[in-house]
């Protein structure tokens, strides 16, 4: 292809800036202080779990282990992606938080699969279990975690990371619930299995949570199009608009949960002006999508393409591009024209 600099049609940026309506100090503070509640509340209910001989209690206590250590880790990598792009980390390392968020949803998996051994092993065999001590516990947990969440939900919960950290918390209060309805039946009825039986609700709640959270990232270490946009409507709303003649190396990814990024190769009519195409694609990408981090190298028809092949062409998904030997993707061309 033709320099972009010998026909003064550069690669351009576009960079705006990234506001998420908390700071990022603000959501250290409240991390800390769901990290304080929790890790208080674990060593009282380990402690309670042995002496109610309750795996409930200690599947809860060990969920709050999982819950300081992912907050701990969401702090971490809040750190780590504040730090400004070097060397060979062009990005910086923003994408720590997602690795951060994938670290939670494998210690979801890995704990709920422990969690669910030792529930049909007692569903097989129940224990003795203090129901009443059991239940105060879980009431008092209910009420810690509630707390937790409170002060997570007041982060920002469009970082995956965050998010991570606040799927952990609200797993954990589901499960004190659950814990406090088996405790009650335990005390009612004397039913025994009802301390396994709500285990095994955690364990399908923790292993929805890890779910959703290794699918999020690992679409974004994929370099998937962010989940709510669709690159092919988007081929066509950049395609439609005027001067343009094709658009082709289309690409749409996440550089880290709420940052979107794009590059494109566009080609506009032999007396369109560039510039003006380029900025107002860029308005287009910014206003309706909220795609500020842009690279578009736009260039003339005939400077390194057979005008004629691509002007009398009417297809909107074609295949590669006669004029590219590496077309990355599909070609989209107006069909109105």
């Amino acid at each position: 292809m033709t320099s972009d600099h010998a026909h003064g049609h550069g690669h351009e940026h576009g960079h705006g800036g990234h506001t998420h309506g908390v700071s990022a100090d603000a959501d250290r503070r409240w991390l800390g202080i769901a990290l304080a509640l929790i890790t208080a509340f674990m060593a009282v209910e380990v402690f309670v779990g042995v002496v109610a001989g309750s795996l409930a209690l200690i599947s809860d206590a060990a969920h709050m282990l999982t819950d300081a250590a992912a907050i701990v880790l969401a702090l971490i990598a809040m750190r780590l992606a504040e730090r400004p792009a070097a060397g060979g980390f062009t990005y910086g390392l923003k994408r720590a938080e997602i690795l951060s968020a994938q670290v939670n949803g494998l210690t979801l998996l890995l704990l709920g699969a422990w969690l669910a051994v030792e529930a049909v092993e007692r569903l097989i065999s129940p224990p003795q279990v203090q129901g009443g001590l059991m239940l105060v516990t879980a009431l008092v947990g209910i009420v810690v975690n509630v707390a937790a969440a409170a002060c997570i939900a007041r982060a920002n919960r469009t970082s995956l990371n965050i998010e991570g950290a606040y799927q952990h918390i609200l797993t954990d209060l589901f499960a004190f619930i659950g814990t406090a309805v088996a405790a009650l039946v335990i005390v009612l009825t004397g039913f025994q299995r009802a301390d396994a039986i709500a285990t095994l609700v955690v364990v399908a709640l923790m292993v929805k949570a890890a779910y959703g959270l290794l699918r999020d990232s690992g679409r974004i270490f994929l370099e998937a199009a962010p989940a709510d946009l669709d690159p092919e409507a988007l081929g066509d709303r950049l395609v439609a608009q005027p001067d343009i003649v094709e658009v082709h190396d289309l690409h749409v990814w996440q550089i880290t949960s709420g940052q979107a990024a794009l590059s494109a190769h566009v080609l506009v009519e032999a007396d369109g002006d560039c510039h003006s195409v380029r900025r107002h694609l860029e308005r287009v990408l910014r206003d309706d999508y909220g795609i500020t981090h842009t690279t578009l190298q736009v260039d003339h028809v005939g400077e390194d393409t057979e005008a004629g092949d691509l002007l009398q062409t009417a297809v909107p998904m074609a295949g590669p591009a006669e004029h590219c030997d590496d077309a990355h993707g599909p070609v989209y061309r107006p069909t109105d024209r």
